[in-house]
């Protein structure tokens, strides 16, 4: 129930407002001078104040101003019997909500209260969801006590403080937007918006009018004007995902924006400044890219100021035991799951053999299947995937159908056994040690297997 607050020095009209609004549902206060409102603004929260502009000899105006004071999210409605522009610009001037002149129709004043609460909702509402992001992405918040994620924890702490252009470089899943919202929420734009596109999942032409917006006419189904995402971003930071995907012709007005910080409607033919704090992210080799003329050399090096490199998650093992406690928490809560409280030491060991090649976004897969999967209180052996297991499945061995042709069991058994070879050497990223551990052979053992079946890929032999 909104609480609101109505000074008015006519004891009729605050009456009929008080039972006007409380038919509403409103919980309402009356004061019949400024002194009296003053004294309730600074000892209640009011979700509303309808103030008259002159209550006796004194002004309204200093209602306005004790609430702007001690209710700043508090909307203020001001009421006079003198309408004119002079004071109807100071009171908006000052903060007020909206001003409206006596006497009033009763729909008109309804309709100003209701739209002066659905505003202060909306504003605490945006306040809420801004102060929960700010606290999701905060560096503390992210998961990793690794040496390498350390690093880049301290690094992202010193950046997020400036305006400089990052580049965060590392494979799929190792987490570059993730990182790319700890650099904004932990820096002086957080209020402002964090906007992001991917560049590879648009068409050239829709790619540009989403980031730079068009001007009406610009093409035939232009028959209105759109902002586009940078400019609607303003203040705030602009994040380019997999910007090794961006056409060569996007590329050229990306650096435009860099240079200038500005940029130019599709149809347009006047610039827009624009303050943007520009992060990019890849899992391509931009140096790569350039030496192929298919990324221009100038944008990679205004995009490259303060590189940052995500390692992959076989780099950084030690945080396995915090991510999977981390997404079986996250997993447990979505599904309604309540008896998993863990996984067991052996499941565990397969994921620190594992050499995740889609890094923490196929952990987090991984657990949720699990946590689907498990009916113990702990994640089992028997609810990971086959490949965790350092196994093939059955339906990935071709077996040769009996009755057609004779069949060269000792080949086929060979075939067979360097597949499974192969899929343990790439999943323990070549590592023979752990291959071998995943298959319960030997070294000496895997060893053999390995130059008997000539597997081109030398692999390591340490861990």
């Amino acid at each position: 129930m909104s609480f609101i607050l109505v000074a008015d020095d006519e004891k009729s009209l605050r009456d009929f407002l008080a039972i006007m609004l409380e038919e509403e549902g409103y919980q309402v206060v009356t004061a019949s001078s400024v002194e009296k409102a003053i004294k309730l603004i600074n000892e209640k929260n009011f979700d509303l104040v309808l103030t008259d502009i002159r209550m006796g000899r004194s002004n309204g105006i200093d209602v306005l101003d004790a609430a702007r004071n001690s209710l700043p999210d508090t909307p203020v409605v001001m009421m006079t019997a003198y309408a004119s522009a002079e004071t109807a610009v100071t009171a908006m001037k000052k903060g007020a909500y909206d001003y409206i002149s006596k006497p009033f129709k009763i729909e008109d004043i309804q309709l100003i209260v209701k739209n002066a609460l659905d505003k202060r909702k909306l504003a605490q509402e945006n306040r809420f969801l801004k102060t929960a992001l700010s606290e999701r992405f905060q560096i503390s918040n992210i998961i990793g006590k690794s040496g390498p994620i350390q690093k880049i924890f301290d690094l992202v702490e010193k950046v997020a403080q400036s305006k400089a252009t990052v580049l965060i470089t590392g494979e799929s899943g190792t987490g570059k937007e993730l990182i790319a919202k700890a650099i904004h929420f932990n820096g002086s734009r957080k209020n402002y918006p964090f906007v992001s596109i991917n560049c590879g999942a648009l068409p050239e032409n829709l790619l540009e009018s989403e980031l730079f917006g068009y001007e009406k006419g610009a093409f035939t189904s232009a028959d209105s004007l759109k902002l586009g995402l940078m400019e609607s971003a303003n203040k705030g930071s602009f994040f380019f995902d997999e910007i090794g995907d961006a056409p060569l012709s996007t590329q050229v007005k990306l650096l435009r924006v860099l240079q200038e910080n500005e940029i130019m409607r599709l149809g347009g033919t006047q610039s827009i400044p624009v303050d943007l704090r520009i992060i990019a992210a890849t899992n391509s080799n931009l140096s790569e890219l350039v030496e192929k003329k298919s990324f221009r050399e100038d944008l990679y090096y205004r995009l490259n100021v303060i590189p940052i490199h995500l390692p992959p998650l076989r780099e950084r093992k030690e945080d396995i035991p915090d991510l999977v406690e981390f997404f079986i928490n996250k997993y447990n809560a979505r599904h309604n799951k309540t008896h998993i409280k863990g996984i067991d030491p052996e499941a565990l060991k397969c994921f620190e053999r594992y050499a995740w090649p889609g890094n923490v976004r196929e952990l987090e897969n991984v657990i949720e299947r699990a946590v689907v999967l498990e009916t113990e209180k702990r994640i089992r052996k028997t609810s990971l995937p086959d490949e965790l297991l350092g196994q093939l499945s059955p339906d990935k061995i071709q077996v040769p159908a009996l009755g057609q042709s004779d069949i060269d069991l000792e080949k086929t058994l060979d075939q067979i056994e360097k597949k499974i070879i192969a899929n343990a050497l790439m999943r323990s990223n070549g590592i023979i040690n752990k291959a071998a551990e995943a298959l319960n052979l030997s070294f000496r053992s895997m060893r053999y297997r390995i130059e008997k079946h000539k597997l081109k890929d030398k692999p390591k032999d340490g861990n």
